[in-house]
């Protein structure tokens, strides 16, 4: 039987989100190569630094001889510039590899359509768009930042079945679950997936959190705190448990610390967004509370929303976000919570 074009592009997807939350600010990338029909190598990028999914692939193959004359699958455009690894092109023809089949074009400008142009002259067959709208959107976060000039924005958070997210007699520093254990693991899930993690300083003041993935393995995304008046204790956990925090403060105050970052809280999500790009963070995962989410949502900067509803009544107590958005893609039940996957498809968005 013929290995087809979409089945050996999935595999290339299956591989590629083997690096989720470890890429950035590179995409994920999956790469295959076939020859006589057979799979003969495949690899996918590890690591921001490490090499990547084309190079994985060719050295995984024990008889380099089949290289020449092959097929090499890969759901993102072979890159064509030096950064921290050389030009995949480079090395696809030197082992003569005869046939490139990619997913989708890359949108950074260093590359898009440059990879594909060169593999063309050195007399490369290439065919692309095989699984394209899977491809673009495994690597959603890594298009966002290149087109957009902006991370990728993901709003979380659990609210009660009569639509609270914290009662209101809660003891400063305790903190109230509202959602399951189950919802909570995959919500530390989540976080190491993603770049960063953005909180407002009442999350920060009422329940003083430490914002890590202790419930899941792999790397914690970097704190990002929304504190205007610069009311962040110094022996705040967020800041115990941190190496490295965004603490952004309004550009009046006197008194900032040696990691604040001011900008102009007229402007903030704009602002803090600007400063985030420049500085290579490709997504934020926004967790609380309800003024820092409604102040995305109110600046219509965001692109997916998931939230948890669960089976508790608060009665009384801070409200949850202000969401009437109708565009659910998913619902799913977990122990007892009901999450809703939304995603941001307004004609106007940022």
């Amino acid at each position: 039987m013929k290995l087809e074009d979409d089945f050996l592009m999935g595999r290339c997807l299956d591989l590629a989100s083997k690096g989720i939350g470890m890429t950035s600010p590179n995409p994920m990338v999956g790469a295959i190569i076939v020859s006589n029909n057979k799979i003969i190598g495949e690899g996918y990028h590890k690591s921001y630094g490490e090499a990547h999914a084309e190079v994985q692939a060719i050295n995984s193959v024990k008889n380099k001889r089949l290289l020449k004359g092959s097929t090499l699958y890969v759901n993102l455009e072979p890159c064509n510039h030096f950064g921290k690894t050389p030009p995949c092109t480079d090395l696809i023809i030197k082992k003569e590899i005869s046939k490139v089949v990619i997913g989708t074009y890359d949108p950074n400008p260093k590359v898009s359509g440059k990879g594909i142009n060169k593999l063309i002259k050195n007399k490369v067959e290439v065919k692309v768009n095989v699984l394209e709208d899977e491809c673009n959107n495994l690597n959603k976060r890594f298009f966002c930042f290149q087109r957009k000039k902006r991370p990728y924005i993901i709003l979380k958070w659990a609210e009660s079945r009569d639509g609270y997210i914290a009662p209101h007699n809660k003891k400063k520093g305790e903190i109230y679950w509202i959602s399951s254990l189950e919802s909570r693991k995959l919500s530390h899930k989540w976080r190491s997936e993603e770049d960063s993690i953005a909180v407002g300083i009442n999350t920060i003041i009422s329940d003083n959190p430490k914002l890590t993935n202790r419930h899941y393995k792999g790397k914690s995304a970097i704190p990002i705190i929304i504190d205007p008046n610069n009311k962040i204790n110094n022996d705040s956990k967020i800041l115990k448990k941190h190496k490295k925090v965004f603490h952004f403060i309004d550009k009046k105050n006197t008194k900032a610390k040696d990691f604040s970052i001011k900008i102009n809280f007229k402007k903030s999500i704009k602002s803090i967004l600007d400063i985030l790009y420049k500085k290579n963070i490709n997504s934020i995962l926004v967790e609380g509370g309800t003024k820092t989410i409604s102040e995305f949502i109110n600046s219509n900067l965001w692109d997916e929303a998931r939230v948890f509803i669960s089976n508790k009544n608060i009665k009384a107590g801070i409200k949850a976000p202000n969401f009437s958005y109708r565009n659910r893609i998913m619902k799913q039940k977990i122990s007892g919570d009901i999450l809703s996957y939304y995603i941001n498809s307004s004609e106007n968005k940022s």
